[in-house]
């Protein structure tokens, strides 16, 4: 009774903090634009379910991806053996699963979980080694400081930890369940004879030698392994809101609210449009639209800072994983220019954060002075993009740096006059001739003479 009161008050513990860090992220998202991205639901379920479920960009690079796979195929199928150690932890029950699957199905169940276990310890090992031992470039950067690098060894390490926690917890268990009825009776230990295997489970039982043959220390090896597997799974649960690992969760949504367009087309400014199509229709009549609210806050060209996004944009920033395929791919950043997409993501997802504090504590008149552009990310970064869209296809999750990259040109350029030299010449010659090039429009057709 103790055991089973202390498991549902962590629980409870548990759901509140993660509940909590889930509405900040969500409010923060919020802060973003308005953006219209209803629609077209069947589409969007089957490239979730090719990306986010079924890793589908990942095996583009196979030795990551396969690894990758055997994680996250072992993360989901475990749980099932977690949902398990949950009802027992609430009413106190020992693997309440046996009596409804049967010894047969059970022990093939158990085995299948042990094999996955085996191979998320495996993937995990070799993550570390490949992490920490290699010289991937991609793991490295500038915006890879000592957090984002020791972020990913601590999910590592916790997952080798938690699958060591769940095959001991089985070694020491299987070990109670074969033994005598009768020694275990006798220290009142009888839960454990309601299940009868015949064998140890396939992968434990090769730590069932290391294992002592009292039975009162095997119950205390067992019930240590299980508190700290499941404990374990809620400490991870409540890090993994803070981490770049929080895609576990996002990446779904994420990827549900793809852009469904062409990667080569831009979207208009609203007002900008608007403006043009008056412009360019002599028989439109401007005061046809309906007049704009006077107290309303003019919206910026472009974007300057976070709120200046879309909540899509925002969201990919949660969504980032920081694996650094975008950067890789980046021919701006592989000729040494500045540019990092990954690191684009990562400052708008930390100023996002800050803001977001900001406003929580000051409302939304909150203002430290600072901006996403200039303070996190450089016009040097800016414009060294070739807006070629690789960082785009490289993304394991469908995030779009391009799209916040232009937003925050866009600002530089239309709000601040800030384009380099070489642009600058561009849009006079558009002003003036139509084109960009420096000739009159009179003169176009000035090659055909020679033909």
């Amino acid at each position: 009774m103790i055991s089973s009161i202390v498991f549902v008050l962590l629980t409870g513990v548990t759901v509140f903090f993660f509940s909590k860090r889930i509405a900040e992220i969500r409010a923060n998202i919020n802060i973003g634009r308005d953006l219209d991205l209803s629609g077209n639901v069947k589409e969007r379920l089957m490239i979730m379910g090719r990306v986010a479920l079924g890793q589908g960009k990942l095996v583009t690079r196979p030795f990551a991806g396969i690894m990758h796979v055997f994680i996250y195929v072992g993360f989901i199928i475990i749980n099932i053996e977690v949902l398990e150690i949950f009802i027992d932890g609430i009413f106190g029950t020992h693997r309440v699963f046996y009596p409804l699957l049967g010894k047969d199905l059970y022990y093939g169940f158990i085995n299948s979980f042990e094999i996955l276990a085996f191979l998320v310890l495996f993937s995990c090992v070799v993550f570390l080694i490949r992490r920490n031992a290699g010289t991937i470039k991609r793991f490295s950067g500038k915006e890879m400081t000592s957090w984002p690098k020791n972020d990913g060894n601590i999910i590592l390490i916790v997952e080798v930890l938690l699958m060591i926690a769940f095959l001991t917890m089985n070694a020491a268990d299987s070990i109670l369940m074969i033994m005598k009825d009768s020694k275990l009776m006798e220290l009142g230990m009888q839960h454990y004879t309601e299940i009868k295997i015949d064998n140890f489970f396939i992968v434990s039982k090769y730590l069932t030698g290391f294992m002592p043959d009292d039975a009162n220390t095997l119950h205390m090896i067992e019930r240590g392994a299980w508190w700290f597997h499941i404990i374990g799974i809620f400490a991870f649960l409540n890090y993994v809101p803070y981490s770049k690992h929080f895609h576990i969760f996002i990446a779904f949504p994420n990827t549900y609210y793809s852009r469904l367009t062409p990667s080569g087309d831009f979207n208009n400014l609203e007002a900008v449009k608007k403006e043009v199509e008056l412009m360019m229709d002599p028989s439109a009549d401007p005061y046809a639209a309906p007049s704009p609210d006077e107290n309303a806050v003019p919206q910026r060209f472009g974007a300057k800072d976070v709120n200046d996004l879309s909540w899509k944009q925002l969201m990919d920033a949660y969504s980032c994983t920081e694996c650094g395929r975008c950067t890789s791919v980046c021919p701006a950043n592989q000729t040494g220019k500045l540019l990092s997409p990954r690191k684009v993501m990562m400052d708008t997802r930390d100023r996002l954060e800050e803001v977001g504090k900001g406003r929580k504590a000051q409302g939304e008149a909150f203002d430290d002075g600072k901006s996403l552009l200039k303070d996190y990310v450089t016009p040097e970064e800016l414009w060294a993009c070739t807006t070629c869209n690789a960082c785009v296809e490289a993304c394991p999750v469908n995030i779009n740096p391009l799209s916040i990259i232009v937003d925050l040109r866009r600002f530089l350029v239309m709000e601040e006059s800030a384009a380099p030299t070489e642009l600058n010449g561009m849009f006079t010659n558009i002003e003036n001739n139509g084109a960009p090039w420096q000739f009159s429009p009179a003169d176009r057709g000035n090659w055909t003479n020679e033909l």
